[in-house]
């Protein structure tokens, strides 16, 4: 695939844990040495998103069948959903821009991109009480240092979503919940309400779209950068993918008897579940290799879930 990139006109620049990010090769030149951020002079950028799937900071073994392709398809489709919401995807049809072609065999999981200066922010919205903030909550009353009301269950929908924001660490690290007040230390008083305020507007429309189609959204993160032109804040990277977010089937959540039950998801719970049950991290530095089961099951799980807030066969 890289072979195919590059002979296309595209220089490979940074990989997360799943995607690929890629720049114009005439976007660079001899003396660029790549060691600071690429975004700053190209003009576009190609983000492919993998078959790679990661869980508890740690990319495993084997990847999910055609991730990439779904969880792009699910981020354009949300992209439409949210059109008013200045987002980052750029247009080959564009004259302003100077595109190479896209190969075919990545086309499906490819989004073509206008480079942000991205902020250093996880915009985290929890509508549900559940993952690490049940576990604290468990132990402290509160999620992410916000105190809660007395009695909460795991899975319960919480009085109103709240904000949560993390610390985006470096590849390899822990990313770091963190304060309000911090996040206005790190990207300024004006930016940080502005993440706040659109975070929690989006999850509130995109939680109102997929509860009319029998999902629940119980939480999700966005991620944000200015505009390099005119500093406005704008939508970037996946949104509302089945990474990103939990979401859970709302039939199952009337009527389920137990948490378990409830939660039914649409996401790679499934695999969250798996590790937790048969990898003690604290004395097995490595992840181990997911059964075919359960990549299987999440497969199918992310397939659900597009067709049906879509209404179409992913």
């Amino acid at each position: 695939m890289s072979n195919d990139l590059a002979d296309a006109g595209w220089t490979h620049v940074y990989s997360g844990k799943v995607r690929d990010l890629y720049v114009p090769t005439a976007s660079m030149t001899d003396d660029d040495t790549w060691t600071g951020d690429p975004m700053s002079i190209a003009p576009v950028a190609l983000v492919v998103a993998t078959d790679r799937v990661s869980a508890f900071d740690h990319v495993l073994e084997p990847g999910i069948p055609e991730k990439g392709a779904l969880l792009t398809t699910l981020s354009n489709w949300w992209f439409t959903q949210l059109a008013d919401v200045p987002n980052h995807l750029a247009y080959a049809e564009d004259d302003r821009l100077d595109v190479p072609a896209v190969p075919a065999a990545v086309a499906a999981r490819a989004m073509l991109v206008r480079p942000l200066r991205m902020f250093p922010v996880e915009c985290v919205v929890r509508g549900y009480l559940t993952g690490s903030g049940w576990k604290e909550y468990r132990a402290e009353g509160t999620v992410c240092g916000i105190p809660l009301p007395e009695g909460l269950q795991n899975g319960d929908r919480l009085p109103e979503p709240i904000y949560t924001p993390a610390w985006k660490a470096p590849l390899g690290e822990h990313d770091e919940n963190i304060s309000y007040e911090r996040t206005v230390e790190l990207v300024g008083d004006v930016v940080a309400e502005q993440l706040r305020a659109i975070s929690l507007d989006v999850f509130a429309r995109a939680s109102a779209i997929a509860e009319a189609r029998g999902v629940i959204l119980a939480d999700t993160k966005f991620e944000f950068g200015a505009d390099r032109d005119t500093g406005i804040v704008t939508l970037a990277d996946e949104v509302l993918t089945s990474d990103s977010s939990r979401y859970w089937d709302a039939e199952a959540y009337a009527t389920g008897a137990t948490p378990e039950l409830r939660m039914a998801s649409f996401d790679k719970q499934i695999v969250r579940d798996w590790l937790a049950r048969n990898w003690d991290q604290e004395s097995v530095p490595e992840p181990p290799t997911l059964p075919t089961e359960i990549v299987e099951r999440t497969a199918q799980r992310y397939r659900a879930l597009i067709e049906r807030l879509t209404g179409h066969p992913a």
